[in-house]
């Protein structure tokens, strides 16, 4: 790679729809999270290419009722915005399906890195990927999407504006539609963002839906609830007219930031696509130049308008953030920024002080094939060629309690792998889950109880299941498990693979627990 130049994607893995603003010389960055908990990760960089996890948005089971949502609903598209000395993020809760319900609410911090308040709903708020917008009067503006009832054909949808109280997050007068998308022929209409720049206000929305037809449009107002004008280039970013297979695609859902020195930068949603237009790592953020062109549009600031594997740098000092390692001994009292749970977790899921320089995770009756909130902590796979490795002490005191590994798109589409009890026998076990159909693919005598090694590894081939009785020893237990499993096209999902430890009692009551004393996460490529 030039010296030169950063490569995209900037947060690799699973972090969509990215929302970024800049307070002075720093720069805070959100992401979607849907059902996992702590939800709305916060990042932290200088320089705009290199990021730290500094916080969540939503980090306290109390904030939040997660409804025991399906993998794809939750916490949509927040938005980040900074006035007066606050911190301000906006965020859509999808429950009851994804043109069901649609509550809006509000969170505000004086430090980024949280806490964060308690959320604050706003009353008729009924759309998503809603944004602020602070204008120069100092007025508090409310912008999202909404679906037209009846609509006039599939997938319309408009953006609308209302003001907001800054004291009570409530709506102020009325709400005015500032794009349908009837106007355009656009088919879900979303994600929009409003800027002032150069006299104009200039609302910038995605369409095409989440897939094949992603893109960026552009409108442009003299007033901020006037008639907008729509972009005569548009799209302004898409590689809807690329191959589903080109090494970046489905660009969309866009923020823009000003640095300090006056350049403009993008930050979008893409995927990392592999054989049939699958892929596993979800939808991640990426990064582009921008530049506001003679004809006072915005376009991409490259020489072919795609968003690239590698950009040149922005004009900004190196940041050297705090290093981040894959592994993690379990050595801190809270649990690290990278793990996730699937809905917020109960007290009584794990402990870090137990047993010192271990993660307890205790078994629970909830399994991985349903909607529920399992004994799972799980981390993002962000490689497409990665190690997993970890130890493990478990000894199953009945044959219905397993501990282990899960890989995971959502309960109906993943991998787990156990250590189980079978007449008196330990076992490995690999099972599959594809659409609710548990198949067992693999299983292996064990030849001690305790401490076990296991082991995933993925390639183009596939995943890859390994167990030892040290950590230098890879025995296969099944290989080549099939990646579509995990792919975000075969669920028609909006997240992206973890992977993580496991344990379940099968629906029993247990007081057994399994001791992670450390995991190990590496990536072997992009």
């Amino acid at each position: 790679m030039n010296a030169a130049t950063f490569k995209n994607p900037l947060l690799s893995g699973f972090y969509p729809d990215p929302s970024v603003c800049r307070v002075n010389d720093d720069y805070y960055m959100v992401t979607s999270s849907f059902v996992y908990f702590p939800g709305i990760p916060v990042f932290h960089s200088k320089d705009l290419i290199h990021w730290e996890q500094i916080g969540h948005g939503i980090s306290r089971p109390e904030q939040l009722d997660y409804k025991n949502c399906e993998t794809s609903l939750g916490l949509w598209a927040p938005s980040i915005r900074y006035h007066d000395g606050t911190f301000y993020i906006i965020n859509t809760f999808v429950s009851g399906g994804r043109e069901a319900y649609r509550d809006n609410y509000i969170i505000t911090a004086k430090d980024p890195a949280g806490p964060w308040s308690d959320p604050r709903f706003i009353k008729g708020a009924d759309g998503i990927d809603s944004s602020l917008f602070f204008d120069q009067d100092d007025r508090m503006w409310y912008t999202g999407n909404f679906i037209f009832e009846p609509g006039h054909y599939e997938g319309h949808h408009g953006i609308y504006l209302c003001e907001l109280d800054k004291e009570t997050f409530q709506f102020k007068g009325k709400r005015k539609v500032i794009w349908d998308g009837e106007k355009t022929r656009s088919k879900w209409i979303e994600a929009p963002h409003i800027y002032f720049e150069n006299g104009w206000y200039y609302l910038m929305v995605a369409e095409g839906g989440t897939f094949t037809n992603h893109c960026v449009m552009m409108a442009r107002c003299r007033t901020v609830d006037g008639d907008y004008e729509i972009c005569p280039r548009n799209p302004i970013v898409t590689h809807r007219h690329l191959s589903l297979e080109h090494e970046i695609s489905v660009t969309g859902h866009a923020d823009i930031v000003q640095t300090q020195k006056g350049e403009w930068w993008m930050v979008l949603l893409a995927v990392r696509p592999y054989q049939n237009a699958h892929f596993n790592l979800g939808r991640e953020t990426f990064m582009i130049p921008v530049i506001w062109d003679s004809d006072g549009w915005l376009r991409v600031d490259n020489s072919n308008g795609l968003v690239n594997k590698e950009e040149r740098l922005p004009d900004l000092p190196y940041y050297q953030t705090t290093p981040t390692f894959y592994s993690d001994n379990f050595e801190s009292a809270r649990l690290g920024f990278q793990w996730n749970s699937i809905h917020p977790y109960p007290s009584n899921l794990f402990s870090l002080t137990e047993r010192p320089g271990c993660l307890r995770l205790y078994l629970k009756p909830e399994v991985m094939h349903e909607i529920c909130t399992p004994a799972f902590l799980g981390r993002r796979q962000q490689h497409k060629i990665f190690r997993m490795q970890a130890a493990m002490d478990f000894t199953p005191q009945t044959d219905y309690e397993e501990a282990g590994l899960a890989l995971i798109q959502d309960d109906r589409y993943h991998y787990t792998f156990t250590v189980c009890r079978k007449n008196d026998f330990l076992y490995a076990q690999v099972r599959e889950c594809r659409n609710h159909v548990i198949t067992l693919l693999a299983e292996t005598k064990l030849k001690c109880n305790g401490r076990i090694y296991l082991t995933v590894t993925a390639n183009e081939q596939g995943y890859h299941f390994y167990y030892g009785y040290d950590d230098q020893t890879m025995i296969p237990v099944y290989l080549h498990g099939n990646p579509e499993i995990l792919s975000s096209i075969t669920n028609e999902g909006f997240t992206g693979t973890y992977l993580g430890m496991y344990a379940t009692s099968n629906g029993q009551t247990s007081d057994n627990f399994a001791d992670f004393d450390w995991v190990i996460y590496e990536g072997l490529s992009e």
